[in-house]
């Protein structure tokens, strides 16, 4: 069963293009992941099935507010460059590594 990674940002336009970026990254990997991205406002209505969740760098600040609220979801916000840079491979590795813990 693929794995689901969730991404909340504020409006979805440029994370909408991670999430293809991170799809490409994952199919040349051949992993199976479930990557949707919503925005934060949808948060509760999504996260519950995530696997991970990743916060894009314009609502880090929601971060401790989230991870308090919610100490059974796995929450890490996106790096900064990674997200500049649409690194989606680099994206996928920081939710592994968040999944593996």
């Amino acid at each position: 069963m693929a794995k689901k990674i969730r991404l909340f940002c504020a409006a979805g336009m440029s994370t909408s293009l991670l999430v293809n970026k991170m799809k490409d990254a994952a199919k040349a990997a051949g992993k199976d992941y479930d990557i949707t991205a919503f925005s934060l406002n949808e948060f509760d209505q999504h996260a519950a099935e995530a696997d991970v969740c990743l916060l894009g760098p314009q609502v880090r600040y929601a971060l401790p507010k989230l991870q308090e609220a919610h100490p059974e979801y796995k929450i890490i916000d996106i790096p900064m460059q990674m997200y500049g840079m649409m690194d989606g491979k680099g994206v996928i590795s920081v939710a592994e590594k968040l999944m593996d813990e």
